[in-house]
């Protein structure tokens, strides 16, 4: 076996997008605090980070996919796809999040562009608040500081091969 190659986690110089709905704000406006601390931990400048809203997580990949379609010009290196899905009474929940999900991974493996998938989908509020946290905000308590870090470690990783 040949030796593994790892991404670090140094993002100096690097632009970032983030791609927001602005449906359930409450807890993604914590997740992009989180990712943007991490971002900003990792030394990504916080001019380089480029923050877009969408109304909901079923406009995020329509921005991504036009993001990377352009992506010649903005010359983004990551781009952090955030949302959050709860499960209300009907089966909307699950149409959404299935979409949300095939579609971003389709379109990031398309166009090959580090993207980090932080739609949360839970069952309560309750879980979506505990997983977007900022008093106590790390991997463990912030999905979006979580998401950030791999971002970065991707660009390092493909930087790499």
């Amino acid at each position: 076996m040949k030796h593994t190659i790892k991404g670090n986690n140094e993002g100096k110089g690097y632009k970032i997008a983030i791609i927001s709905s602005r449906f359930n704000e409450e807890i993604t406006g914590g997740l992009i605090q989180g990712a943007v601390k991490s971002f900003t931990g990792n030394d990504v400048n916080p001019d380089d980070i480029t923050l877009y809203y969408v109304p909901g997580a079923f406009e995020i990949p329509t921005i991504l996919e036009t993001i990377c379609k352009k992506n010649d010009k903005l010359k983004f290196d990551g781009i952090l796809t955030i949302g959050c899905v709860i499960k209300g009474e009907t089966a909307h929940f699950e149409y959404i999040s299935s979409s949300v999900s095939q579609n971003i991974n389709l379109i990031a493996s398309k166009y090959g562009i580090p993207t980090g998938f932080c739609v949360l989908t839970t069952y309560t509020d309750e879980q979506a608040e505990a997983r977007s946290r900022i008093d106590v905000c790390n991997s463990e308590t912030n999905k979006g500081f979580e998401s950030a870090e791999a971002v970065i470690e991707m660009i390092n990783l493909l930087k790499q091969i």
